[in-house]
């Protein structure tokens, strides 16, 4: 055990968070504590760090454990302090225990030399050392190098004070403080906001291979997915723990809930039942002492009725329309950005059109935001030209967006700053989109709402009335899991032009349909999904390991101008540079392996088509079922219920079988016409 959290109780006034919650952490395990918004996760961090108490219960640590908390929002004691120093000083401990082992061997020397008993000093160095080579002594340098370079800083950095760098980046440093002192165990409050995507795989590697006890506060479910092996859920006021990561206590957790379902549903019937009982023959005298006993028994049930936990709040939100653009909706013409003597790219042409979703991915410092700045006209370019098309209005989201609100306006009042013809029903119902769905939400002042609060407003002001361009710096910042899912679902179904910056993996994966990859001064573009872009970026990169070990390899793509936003736009192939037009040979070749192929896989084509089809519907009953199920008329008729369960239960081992074979003729398709068009 490095961690015990037994049976604590919290309330704030008559609002009581936790009631008998207990979880237990043992060494090398990796939680993620999740719950609803509101749930408690803070709160249950602050505790357990002790910067909060509870009301009762306790937390208890192994003996000599060494804890290392990272709050959302963190400050750095000394500005004026290059950050390789500043990490370097966070090692108090690792460096002590370095003394220690020196003054420990002096002694030995001088001791032995006098031919004294040594037995006790080389039992406590052998500790020290041990412990101090554990815990990256001989490499503390080093280790903070590499701590520093995977959490997105140059080298050229490491030697600037950390007042140069912006909050967010200061939070990295904090990170990398943590990180380099190796506590047994980390606590983790949102790791990933302020991190890019490269960042955030890198994290996941580290968590993933971090040999002490972890606990974390996350929404990014790719995050979770990858480096948490346990799931503390907050639900009912207590903790309950699942072992696997975040999807899978989500499929544990649904099965849970439809035995517990189940349970109750037979409760409630025997509670009628019995009930019927005694209203009819409470007041007949011979029936008396069976009726007194029923309604005993109703009693005794109604204290065990087992409680459903509150479910994840779903509300689907569809964007209104944007304005009908042309077909091109922004484009722009041998742009350069230059900030004084820092270049950041030069010579870009890149046109958007409507209905792509792309995403701006890279390393933090290429220059992404500026890019997006430049889009949507927030930002002129140093050289060069932005076009935007035809009926296209262009609407930006950032950080910034949450401090232009009013702090005295109430939800309410706040919305109807841009809804002013809007019936009070209609902005409720906006609200209740975005997750403010009672009337204590929407009467608070912005001023008390918390992070997420006031981004899910933001959001709700911006995308009301949405324009056929939408630019989303990081959205996701302090939103819970409820709330990305229900942006998520939003952007997918949005038919107008969507510019995404996002570490949220997840959403990325989700929402792009194009990516466009920004770093080292170049901007290239990848015609298609994040899954594509990863794929490419490996094959190039393995092209480039090939050419370096002097093997023979097919030319990769290349930028067609310096620093050019080079188009990648074939799926199916590696880029290749342009020598030349084809001839019409090559042409007529190309065009008689595309049609064999096309015979070839006819067959596999048609039998994915019936699958997809009948993936749809069985996927379709299947959310009927869900929806049904969550009815309390279905339990009040058990045959009903049992042919709707039998009918769930038989769905649920059909589709991953379905999904299974999906993924294989997907995947058949695929090797095939990466080998045939090679």
């Amino acid at each position: 055990m490095i961690l015990l959290v037994d049976k604590i109780e919290k309330s704030f006034g008559a609002r009581v968070l936790f009631s008998g919650a207990s979880f237990q952490i043992n060494p090398g395990e990796r939680f993620a504590l999740v719950g609803p918004n509101g749930a408690g996760k803070t709160t249950m961090l602050k505790i357990i760090m002790g910067i909060d108490s509870p009301d009762a219960g306790q937390v208890q640590y192994a003996k000599d454990c060494q804890v290392g908390y990272l709050e959302q929002e963190t400050n750095l004691e000394h500005k004026d302090t290059a950050i390789l120093a500043e990490v370097m000083a966070a090692a108090k401990e690792i460096r002590r225990m370095g003394e220690r082992a020196n003054e420990l061997q002096a002694q030995i020397t001088e001791l032995s030399e006098q031919g004294k008993d040594v037995d006790a000093l080389l039992n406590e160095y052998g500790q020290v050392q041990d412990r101090f080579e554990h815990l990256g002594g001989y490499e503390l340098e080093s280790n903070a190098r590499k701590i520093l370079s995977g959490l997105g800083f140059k080298v050229t950095d490491f030697e600037r004070p950390c007042s140069e760098f912006s909050g967010g980046w200061q939070m990295r440093i904090a990170l990398a403080k943590l990180f380099l002192r190796h506590p047994d165990l980390l606590l983790l409050d949102e790791p990933t906001n302020h991190l890019d995507l490269e960042s955030v795989q890198w994290l996941r590697g580290f968590i993933a291979n971090y040999d002490g006890a972890v606990l974390i506060v996350s929404h990014d479910r790719a995050f979770m997915d990858a480096c948490v092996d346990h799931v503390a859920a907050l639900e009912n006021r207590r903790v309950t723990t699942y072992t696997g990561n975040y999807s899978s206590y989500l499929k544990q957790r649904e099965d849970n809930l439809e035995q517990m379902r189940a349970k109750r549903a037979a409760q409630e019937r025997d509670i009628a039942h019995m009930q019927v009982f005694v209203d009819k023959f409470r007041y007949k005298p011979t029936k008396a002492a069976q009726a007194q006993e029923r309604i005993r028994k109703i009693e005794q049930i109604k204290k065990e009725l087992v409680i459903l936990p509150e479910g994840h709040k779903h509300i689907d939100f569809k964007f209104p329309d944007p304005p009908r653009s042309g077909d091109m909706v922004v484009g722009l013409e041998g742009v350069s950005k230059s900030y004084g003597d820092k270049h950041i790219y030069s010579d870009i042409d890149l046109k958007l059109y409507r209905g792509e979703h792309v995403a701006l991915v890279g390393p933090n410092g290429a220059g992404k935001s500026t890019l997006m700045k430049i889009l949507a006209g927030l930002e002129p370019p140093t050289t060069g030209t932005r076009d935007l098309g035809t009926n296209v209005g262009v609407a930006y989201y950032a950080q910034h967006a949450l401090e232009g609100m009013t702090e005295s306006n109430t939800v309410l009042q706040e919305i109807d700053t841009v809804t002013p013809k809007w019936t009070v029903p209609q902005q409720r119902s906006l609200l209740g989109a975005f997750l403010f769905s009672d009337n204590d939400a929407i009467e608070k002042q912005v001023r008390v709402l918390s992070g997420g609060e006031k981004a899910r407003l933001a959001l709700a002001k911006m995308l009301v009335a949405p324009e056929a361009l939408l630019c989303l710096d990081e959205p996701t910042n302090h939103l819970d899991i409820d709330s990305v899912d229900m942006l998520e679902n939003a952007l997918q179904n949005f038919p107008g032009t969507i510019v995404l910056i996002s570490h949220d993996e997840h959403l990325v994966r989700a929402v792009a349909n194009r990516i466009i990859d920004i770093r080292d001064g170049k901007v290239t573009v990848y015609d298609g999904d994040y899954d594509y872009y990863l794929y490419k970026r490996e094959d190039l990169a393995a092209r480039a390991a090939a050419e370096a070990a002097g093997e023979s390899a097919p030319a990769a793509g290349k930028s067609t101008k310096p620093a050019n936003a080079a188009q990648d736009s074939s799926p199916a192939s590696a880029p290749k540079p342009i020598e030349g037009k084809k001839t019409k040979e090559q042409k007529r070749a190309e065009a008689q392996a595309r049609a064999a192929l096309n015979k070839k896989l006819k067959g596999v084509r048609n039998q994915l088509k019936k699958i997809e089809t009948e993936l749809d519907k069985k996927r379709a009953r299947y959310d009927e079922l869900m929806e049904l199920m969550a009815s309390e008329e279905l339990y009040a008729d058990q045959d009903k219920f049992n042919a709707a369960l039998g009918e769930y239960n038989g769905l649920k081992q059909e589709l991953p079988k379905l999904e299974d074979e999906w993924l294989e003729l997907s995947t058949q398709i695929e090797e095939e016409t990466a080998r045939e068009l090679s």
